[in-house]
């Protein structure tokens, strides 16, 4: 057998090991560099001060990033923060207590109804047209005949009040799903039919009830469909208006009714 020692006590064993834990240190040091690009630096919870960057070898090089369909150039990371004005306030003095909602809870942007602060721009197809739309513009798209069209029926929330009619669906046309149904809220005892608002219910939060004839929503009360967000847009939704929506239903199931923030037990 062939002596594989290359001078002194050193193998090519050894030299395999030595390379690996190399290759593996350098490896722990990119990725904690490239998780560096968002979220950071950190803030301390009660003061605001930010936190030291993570040094020379834990902080990354700002790296440009090319948008699709000529949307621009983005650079991560950077120095812009996002704005801490909260309609909430710390329980205690205690670092890590949690946000109790000021004012409306549905519209305070804390706990399930959080959101995050994304771009003011529809998400967009591979041919850049705007991905998630109504089917009164989705050319050659259609509901499943053998499915039964929520077009025309009553949106109840979970105390089975009425809150709307059901005016259209919104399809994913790169995911070919349903995403939202464009609800037309009822509108308040003597109010202008002119005023009649349109608001989007997340499908998944929705239940189609074929045989009443009705969607059945839990996550909010009849009476608060009228203060969803709406579009800027009535043929579009944006990323940020994704957020809010999500955010606003998301949130009514513990802020719908103060029973939803107590025990059950």
């Amino acid at each position: 057998m062939h002596n594989l020692f290359f001078f002194g006590n050193v193998d090519v064993t050894e030299i395999i090991l030595s390379a690996f834990v190399l290759f593996f240190v350098a490896l722990i040091i990119y990725l904690r560099r490239e998780d560096r690009r968002e979220g950071y630096p950190l803030e301390e919870e009660l003061s605001g001060r930010l936190e030291p960057g993570g040094g020379l070898l834990f902080a990354a090089r700002p790296k440009t990033f090319i948008l699709p369909h000529a949307q621009g150039t983005l650079a991560k990371p950077n120095s812009l923060r996002e704005s801490q004005d909260l309609a909430a306030r710390r329980t205690s003095r205690a670092s890590g207590s949690p946000l109790e909602p000021t004012g409306d809870p549905m519209q305070a942007g804390v706990g399930p109804g959080s959101y995050a602060r994304r771009a003011h721009k529809p998400d967009l197809t591979l041919h850049g047209a705007p991905k998630i739309v109504p089917l009164r513009i989705a050319e050659g798209f259609s509901l499943e005949s053998r499915d039964p069209d929520p077009r025309g029926m009553t949106v109840i929330g979970a105390d089975r009040v009425a809150g709307g009619v059901v005016t259209d669906v919104w399809v994913d046309r790169a995911e070919y799903m349903i995403r939202y149904l464009e609800v037309a809220v009822t509108p308040a005892p003597g109010a202008a039919p002119a005023a009649v608002k349109h608001v989007l219910v997340p499908m998944t939060m929705a239940v189609i009830m074929k045989s009443k004839g009705t969607v059945r929503v839990d996550a909010i009360f009849g009476a608060q469909f009228a203060g969803a967000p709406t579009l800027e847009n009535p043929d579009q939704i944006t990323l940020f208006e994704e957020e809010r929506v999500c955010a606003y239903y998301g949130g009514g199931f513990l802020y719908a009714s103060k029973m939803r923030t107590e025990p059950w037990l």
